[in-house]
């Protein structure tokens, strides 16, 4: 038996190379990953892992993962928010406590809640944890997570999410408090509310994709003036596509273009960066 499991962590190991040598451009990091048992690793690698683009090793014994990636075509922190979409946390996110508590009794892990927010809150993750992670300091934060959950929807061609989003980020602005907003956020706010409010209701009263990156493009050209009177706690990139003569913003410098989405995804730059 001892020589049947050699053989087969000689030959998933040879598997291992063999995948990561069709990886270009590769850049391999470690990092922690929460975890118990066989299933988590199965968890963990397989919703990591994305044909020659990125592959991750996990060991239950240390929690450290290997990641190995195209550093063209994503990053740790995309592959890192997946792995948190599945239940477990990471150095940079925080699981939401839904997903977490589906987890098999066997894959739940001790947390540690306080140390986890304070993770997710450097992470760049939009659609985990908006109500559980803490935000920056802004009272405009809900509404610049909610403009970027509709872009990383874009990004994946995903209209349904993205008209859930809108619909959400409708909400968000309406909650504002306004007498939160420093001098120069409120009179920003005040010219560009409506504006904001139109363009996410156009996205969300639709699931044509062309029409709603068609809105996208005005709801980001109000959303760029409002972020750069707003408080960040990590920098933001205002980017643009030439292709459409249209910009967006985003919290990842990697260019993952939401006008186009897989057929065109690293087509653009970055333009300026709010601090």
């Amino acid at each position: 038996m001892k020589s049947i499991s050699k053989i087969m962590a000689v030959m998933m190991l040879l598997v291992s190379l063999i995948y990561t040598a069709q990886i270009k451009n590769a850049k391999t990091e470690t990092v922690k990953i929460s975890g118990n048992c066989d299933m988590c690793k199965s968890t963990i690698e397989k919703t990591g892992n994305v044909k020659n683009v990125a592959k991750v090793n996990w060991d239950k014994e240390t929690k450290m993962a290997t990641l190995t990636y195209d550093a063209s075509k994503t990053d740790q922190q995309e592959i890192l928010k997946r792995i948190a979409q599945a239940g477990y946390d990471s150095e940079s996110f925080y699981a939401p406590d839904g997903v977490y508590a589906k987890l098999p009794s066997c894959c739940q892990y001790k947390r540690n809640k306080t140390a986890a927010e304070t993770m997710a809150d450097h992470g760049h993750d939009h659609s985990l944890m908006i109500k559980e992670s803490k935000q920056s300091d802004s009272p405009l934060s809900n509404v610049q997570s909610h403009y970027f959950s509709i872009k990383d929807a874009l990004v994946k061609t995903d209209a349904k999410t993205a008209s859930d989003k809108s619909k959400e980020l409708t909400n968000a602005i309406t909650a504002v408090k306004m007498n939160e907003l420093s001098t120069e956020e409120h009179n920003v706010w005040m010219k560009i509310r409506d504006v904001l409010n139109t363009y996410a209701r156009l996205i969300s009263q639709t699931k044509d994709i062309k029409k709603q990156r068609e809105a996208f493009k005005s709801l980001s050209k109000n959303m760029y003036e409002l972020l750069k009177t707003s408080k960040h706690s990590a920098p933001i990139y205002y980017q643009y596509c030439p292709m459409q003569d249209a910009n967006w913003l985003s919290t990842e410098s990697t260019i993952k273009n939401p006008y186009y989405g897989a057929q065109m995804l690293t087509c653009g730059n970055t333009v300026e960066t709010l601090k």
